[in-house]
C-alpha cells in the first residue's frame, strides 16, 4: 500500500506535532542508511498480531533470520533542537525489509521528502484543530487531491501532569488515491483502533499508579495558579512528556513501527487490481461480487451475505460450500475435464448429465471416494456461468435442490421418496464394476449409472450441442475448447439479459411478444428451460441497474 502513517499530538505549547510516521520504499526511492556508531547497543524482539520482527538501535545490522520482513535502527532525519520531550519521538529511526516484493518500510520522526513533509504536516494540523469526529475519538476521512486524502483516528491518552489529565493523538493514513484509500477503510480502522487502544491502555496504567502515589486534582485545586509555578506543579519544565514515560514502554515505538508496517503490508495485499482486455463478463463479475461478500462497509455496493439465502424466484449466487482442505491422494481416480468426462461415460450418458445440468435440475453424485465426487461436480460446473453454481461437493447428509444444484453425497446416504420421485433432479452413483481391480486409477472398473424420473426432451438446447460438439472435435487441445466454452455461454447470457430487460424492466409482456423476442434472438422452443434457469445466474450488479433504471423511467 502505498501511503504513509504517522502519529501526531497536540503540544500546549507548540500545537500539532509529527512524532512518528512510517512510509514504503522502493529500491529506486530507497537511500542507504546513515548508521549512528555513537548509539549503544541494544536488541530485542518485538512481536504484534503474529509478525515478528529483530529491531536493534545502534550500529548492528539485521541478522540473518528467516523471518520476513526486518528491522534495523537508523539515524532519522534531523529535527529542531527546541521542541520539548513530547514533540520528538526517538534519536533512531527503523527499518524493514520486505524480500518478497522488495519493498523497504522505514520508520521516522518526519518523513525526508519535502514536499511528502508538508503534507503530512497539513494533515496533522488539520486533524489536530478543525478536523473532529463525532465524540472526539474515531475515525474521520477528509483530503482533496492536492494535499492528499486522510483517514485520521484520534484518541485521547491520559496524562496525569496534562491539561484536563489527558492528551490528544491522532493516527493518520494519508495516501494520494482516493478510491484505494476508502476502500481500505473497512480493514484499516479496526486495526488503527486496535493500537490507539494498545496506547490507550499502557498510559492509563501509568496514570492510575501516579494517581494513587499523588493525586493530582485536589493538588492542584489547592494550590494557587501562578504563572511562575504553573510548569513545576505540574511535574517540573516539561509541557509535554514523551510517549515512551507516559506509557512507561520504552521500546513503543519499535512496536508502533510493526504494527505500523504490518498494517502497510496487509493493506496493499487485500486488494489487487485486474487488468480486463474487454469489457467485463458475468463470469468476472460474479467473481468480484464474491470477494465483496467477505468485507464489510460501504464497498459492499451490490452484494448479499453469505448466509442470506434470496427469496423464491431470486438469483442465488453462492457457488461453493467451504470445506476443510483435504490432501490430494494420487490413488484415487479423478475426473480432469469434461472432454475426460465425456470419454469415461460416453456420449449418451454425457448427453443426459448435461442436459440435466444446463436446463437446472439437481444433479446428485453418489460415491466412495469424495475425491472422485468432487472432481465430476467441478467438470461438469464449467457447463454453466458461475452464478447458477450452487456447490455442496461432499455431504452425509441430503440437501434440499434450493440450496444447491450440485450435490456429492456419500454411498451410506438414504434418499427420502420426495427426491427419488421428483422431477428436478438426477442421480448419479460411481459404483465399483464387478472382479478384480488391476488399476486404481483406471475409469474402466466404475460404473457411472442414471437413475431420474423425468423424461427430457427430444431436443437439447441449442448452445448445449455447440458445446459438446465441439468437446468431441480432436482436432481442438483442452485449452482451446476450454475458451469455446467460455464463448459460449457468454454468448447465451447476453441473451439472457436481453429476456431478463424484456420480461422484468419492460411491463407486462404477452406470451406471443417473447416468442418474437425468442425468434429474433435465434432461440428455439427447447432453448425456454435453459434461458429460465441461466437467469438466475446474472449479477447482482446487472439484476439492480436494471430495475433502477426501469423504476426511474416508471416514475413521472
Amino acid at each position: 500500500m502505498n501511503a504513509i502513517i504517522s502519529l501526531c499530538h497536540f503540544c500546549e505549547l507548540h500545537g500539532p506535532r509529527i512524532i512518528f510516521c512510517t512510509q514504503p520504499k522502493h529500491p529506486k526511492e530507497r537511500d542507504p542508511p546513515v548508521i549512528d556508531e555513537s548509539l549503544p547497543y541494544d536488541s530485542g524482539y518485538v512481536s504484534l498480531q503474529g509478525q515478528r520482527l529483530m529491531s536493534t538501535s545502534g550500529s548492528s545490522q539485521c541478522s540473518s533470520e528467516p523471518q520476513t520482513p526486518t528491522a534495523s535502527s537508523v539515524t532519522s532525519p534531523s529535527f529542531k533542537t527546541d521542541l520539548c520531550e513530547g514533540c520528538y519521538s526517538t534519536h533512531t529511526g527503523f527499518v524493514s525489509h520486505d524480500e518478497d516484493v522488495e519493498v523497504s518500510y522505514v520508520s521516522n520522526q518526519h518523513p525526508d521528502d519535502r514536499e511528502v513533509f508538508s503534507l503530512i504536516r497539513q494533515a496533522c494540523l488539520r486533524s489536530l484543530s478543525f478536523e473532529n469526529c463525532q465524540g472526539q475519538e474515531g475515525p474521520i476521512f477528509y483530503g482533496d487531491d492536492q494535499q492528499g486524502h486522510v483517514i485520521s483516528y484520534s484518541f485521547h491518552i491520559q496524562d496525569s501532569n496534562a491539561r484536563g489529565f489527558q492528551r490528544r493523538y491522532s493516527i493518520l493514513v494519508v495516501m494520494m488515491d482516493k478510491i484505494y484509500l476508502l476502500n481500505s477503510w473497512p480493514f484499516l480502522i479496526p486495526h488503527l483502533k486496535y493500537v490507539a487502544e494498545h496506547l490507550k491502555s499502557k498510559a492509563k496504567t501509568v496514570h492510575d499508579t501516579e494517581q494513587a502515589k499523588c493525586p493530582q486534582r485536589s493538588y492542584r485545586l489547592a494550590s494557587s495558579a501562578k504563572p511562575t509555578t504553573f510548569f513545576k506543579e505540574r511535574g517540573g519544565n516539561k509541557p509535554a512528556r514523551s510517549l515512551i514515560e507516559l506509557t512507561d514502554d520504552k521500546h513503543v515505538f519499535e512496536i508502533l513501527h510493526v504494527a505500523f508496517v504490518w498494517i502497510l503490508k496487509a493493506s496493499g495485499n487485500r486488494i489487487s487490481e485486474t487488468l480486463l482486455e474487454g469489457p467485463p463478463t458475468e463470469d468476472s463479475i460474479i467473481d468480484m461480487e464474491k470477494q465483496e461478500e467477505t468485507e464489510e462497509g460501504f464497498i459492499k455496493l451490490f452484494s448479499k451475505k453469505a448466509n442470506d439465502w434470496p427469496e423464491q424466484g431470486t438469483s442465488q449466487q453462492n457457488v461453493e460450500h467451504v470445506e476443510e482442505e483435504e490432501t490430494f491422494d494420487p490413488d484415487i481416480p479423478v475426473i480432469n475435464n469434461l472432454r475426460h468426462l465425456l470419454k469415461v461415460i460416453g456420449i449418451e450418458k454425457f448427453n443426459i448429465i448435461a442436459h440435466h445440468v444446463v436446463i437446472g435440475n439437481q444433479i446428485i453424485i453418489v460415491g466412495e471416494q469424495k475425491q472422485t465426487v468432487s472432481s465430476v461436480i467441478t467438470a461438469l460446473m464449467g457447463l454453466l456461468p458461475k452464478g447458477c453454481c450452487r456447490v455442496i461437493s461432499y455431504s452425509e447428509v441430503y440437501e434440499e435442490s434450493w440450496k444447491c444444484n450440485f450435490l456429492g453425497l456419500s454411498n451410506k446416504v438414504n434418499l427420502s421418496n420426495h427426491v427419488v420421485n421428483s422431477e428436478m433432479y438426477l442421480l448419479v452413483k460411481i459404483v465399483p464394476r464387478a472382479g478384480p481391480v488391476t488399476q486404481m486409477l483406471d475409469f474402466s472398473h466404475y460404473e457411472f449409472v442414471l437413475k431420474s424420473s423425468v423424461a427430457l426432451p427430444v431436443k437439447a438446447p441449442t448452445v448445449l450441442g455447440k458445446m459438446i460438439k465441439a468437446l468431441k472435435n480432436e482436432n481442438l487441445n483442452n485449452d482451446v475448447v476450454e475458451q469455446c466454452l467460455i464463448c459460449l455461454k457468454e454468448e447465451w447470457m447476453n441473451k439472457v439479459k436481453v429476456l431478463f430487460k424484456f420480461t422484468k424492466a419492460g411491463g407486462n409482456r404477452s406470451e406471443d411478444d417473447t416468442k418474437k423476442l425468442l425468434q429474433i434472438m435465434n432461440a428455439q422452443e427447447e432453448d425456454k428451460g435453459l434461458l429460465k434457469f441461466w437467469i438466475t445466474g446474472l449479477s447482482v450488479q446487472y439484476r439492480t441497474h436494471i430495475l433502477t433504471a426501469s423504476i426511474s423511467k416508471q416514475s413521472p
